[in-house]
């Protein structure tokens, strides 16, 4: 089944994105052909996207804040019998009944340059000056570290956090060599050791060396070392009382989450115990 999805939005259509793309994960054998359009923000341009929509009909999802705008376009969709649906309708109501306030009609409002944006940018930076093992010296200006063996998702997940706003170093543990003295007087960041499948790592593994074009059979693919190195990360989180992620079926996205969450619940209890 071929379907056309146009998102329409006067901002950058983020939001449109992420929930266009859950929903479709509900459904098998969609071919999908996304049409963008973002930052429509008059008339004009609104018609002549609705030109393109009339051309190549389908599902219409769209951020509109303007209420003529929205207007314009439910209008014209109806006329073509085509759905057209606000997606963020039913959670402005809802925070409308709850708060007693009406919701101000400005577009793109999430993404103006406030503190948690520039918090977001300094993350991202200290995030990639702290990639692979770098800058333990200030380790403790982190809020998350991430500890774990070769090929764990380490980078991409604290990528992902750091895109979030949390600033996260992230260290290798290699079998020959002890960790940095660093990671053990750490007080302020939240160390979460990642962890995989020995199975799994061992064929992550071997792919990265034929993708390098080297020899695909040493050590560090050999099941027995792969599984006392598992094993042996697995041990220092243990003794050292850090939480462990297993992301052997997780995505980056499920990995950040279980990670956010503990950070919370820890922010949360140091809290409570100052308040006690």
């Amino acid at each position: 089944m071929r379907l056309h999805l146009h998102l329409v939005s006067d901002s950058t259509g983020e939001t449109l994105e992420s929930v266009a793309k859950a929903g479709l994960a509900q459904f098998e054998d969609v071919e999908t052909i996304k049409h963008f359009w973002p930052l429509v923000r008059s008339k004009g341009h609104l018609d002549r996207v609705l030109m393109d929509i009339a051309s190549r009909p389908g599902l219409v999802l769209f951020t509109l804040v303007n209420a003529d705008m929205r207007s314009h376009l439910e209008a014209r969709c109806r006329a073509m019998g085509l759905p057209a649906v606000g997606v963020l309708d039913p959670v402005i109501e809802g925070l409308q009944t709850v708060l007693g306030q009406r919701a101000a009609a400005r577009p793109g409002r999430q993404h103006q340059m406030d503190e948690a944006y520039f918090r977001r940018v300094a993350a991202i930076d200290y995030t990639m000056n702290h990639d692979d093992g770098q800058g333990a010296d200030n380790w403790e200006e982190a809020d998350i570290l991430l500890i774990g063996v070769s090929r764990t998702s380490k980078t991409p997940t604290s990528i992902y956090l750091a895109n979030r706003g949390y600033k996260t170093a992230n260290l290798p543990l290699v079998p020959t060599s002890r960790p940095p003295e660093q990671l053990f007087r750490l007080s302020k960041p939240l160390v979460v050791g990642l962890t995989t499948n020995p199975d799994r790592l061992v064929q992550v593994r071997r792919n990265r060396l034929l993708s390098l074009a080297q020899a695909p059979e040493t050590s560090y693919v050999d099941m027995d070392e792969v599984t006392k190195e598992v094993a042996a990360a697995r041990r220092l989180c243990a003794d050292n009382s850090w939480p462990v992620i297993d992301v052997s079926r997780r995505s980056i996205e499920e990995s950040a989450a279980a990670i956010i969450n503990l950070y919370n619940e820890r922010a949360e209890a140091r809290a409570n115990g100052s308040a006690a």
